[in-house]
């Protein structure tokens, strides 16, 4: 039988078949190791860092990296969706 044709099971299930073979290693895969994503550091002036300091005060963030990292999100986003919305306007003014 394939994947999409067994019967999904309940949370309830899912749980009492967890909790059955917790103890078998024979019924679990091998381990998953899972690498986080490299960080990256940026400095900034004196200067830059004072102002983004102040607008994250004035924004009301708990601190300035959290702020930084919220404003380079969206304007990741941001960038992103103006890419994509390029894209597609000169896939539709291509010719055929």
């Amino acid at each position: 039988m394939s994947k999409a044709n067994e019967p999904r099971l309940s949370a309830e299930e899912i749980d009492r078949v967890v909790e059955a073979e917790a103890e078998d290693d024979t019924a679990w895969a091998d381990p998953v190791h899972v690498h986080p994503p490299q960080s990256a550091s940026v400095t900034l002036s004196g200067d830059l860092a004072a102002r983004a300091a102040f607008l994250a005060r004035l924004h009301r963030e708990k601190n300035l990296r959290t702020w930084l990292l919220r404003i380079v999100q969206e304007r990741i986003e941001l960038e992103e969706g103006a890419y994509a919305a390029v894209k597609r306007d000169l896939g539709m003014k291509a010719p055929a």
